[in-house]
């Protein structure tokens, strides 16, 4: 089975049904050289030898899954926080033009790379931070105030918990028909935002990037499209770990998890915004 995230199917690390992705794999839901699926020693771990694995590395766990987001979501905020403080007036839409352009050939660099690359996803994050803080600060400034962000924030927090709580403990499967059809979702709804984008940098604005009832629905939709985007980055990360991809695969996991929860993020902090209106 392939990975159901197009971020994370690049990686031949998570597509462990069609045959050894890695030195040492073993067929996905069966025991490999680094023990029982989902259950991985550590070097020195009596009986745990990583047998044919590169002498560099050894299997990636959840813990790895999450120290790497964690650091990629901190560059992100740190970048918002300078974009928000620093940067002049007078060069605040260059930069967001420039980083939401930038943002998205990294994204696209990254996702089709069969190798991760560690420095191109703390680049995305960094690039990503800026273009947020400066999005941020023009809808506290629509809205009158930064409560918003606030707001948009635990709402991200919490959509993210309770999608990983349905997901474990409601047992959902990721089937290849659900699969499709998010990733279809999502993809045209990227290239409806895409197209939407370059035609407002010509002066041609369609309603979907504005705050009246197209711009509410379409962010309805992306904030759907998200949720089910996380779903299937909790699977694949699922899948990464129990057939014992490498650890540096954590760094793209980490990066679908950003890329889904800086979407997330922006859906509702735009939802936010059009409930509140211009007060």
């Amino acid at each position: 089975m392939q990975s159901s995230n197009p971020v994370l199917n690049r990686s031949s690390a998570f597509a462990p049904g069609q045959g050894q992705a890695y030195p040492g794999a073993a067929p996905y839901g069966q025991p490999g050289p680094y023990g029982q699926p989902g259950q991985y020693g550590g070097p020195g771990m009596p009986g745990q030898q990583y047998q044919g694995a590169p002498a560099n590395s050894r299997p990636m766990t959840l813990d790895d899954v999450i120290v790497k987001t964690s650091i990629t979501l901190g560059v992100v905020i740190a970048g918002a926080a300078v974009a928000w403080n620093v940067i002049p007036d007078r060069l605040v839409s260059p930069v967001f033009i420039a980083s939401a352009l930038l943002g998205f050939a990294l994204a696209m660099v990254l996702s089709f790379s069969r190798k991760i690359n560690p420095a191109l996803v703390i680049a995305y994050a960094a690039v990503e931070g800026a273009f947020l803080g400066i999005f941020s600060k023009f809808i506290a400034g629509y809205v009158g105030s930064s409560d918003v962000i606030v707001q948009a924030v635990l709402a991200t927090m919490v959509t993210f918990a309770l999608t990983l709580a349905t997901y474990k403990y409601f047992a959902i499967k990721v089937t290849p028909r659900f699969t499709k059809m998010v990733v279809i979702g999502t993809m045209a709804f990227a290239g409806v935002l895409l197209v939407n984008f370059v035609a407002s940098l010509f002066g041609y604005h369609t309603g979907i990037g504005g705050f009246g009832a197209m711009g509410l629905l379409f962010a309805v939709l992306g904030v759907g499209l998200a949720v089910f985007n996380l779903i299937l980055d909790f699977d694949m990360v699922e899948q990464g770990v129990r057939a014992g991809a490498p650890q540096q695969e954590a760094w793209r996991a980490a990066f679908g998890l950003t890329v889904t929860l800086v979407w997330l993020y922006i859906n509702l902090l735009k939802i936010l915004a059009i409930l509140r209106g211009n007060n």
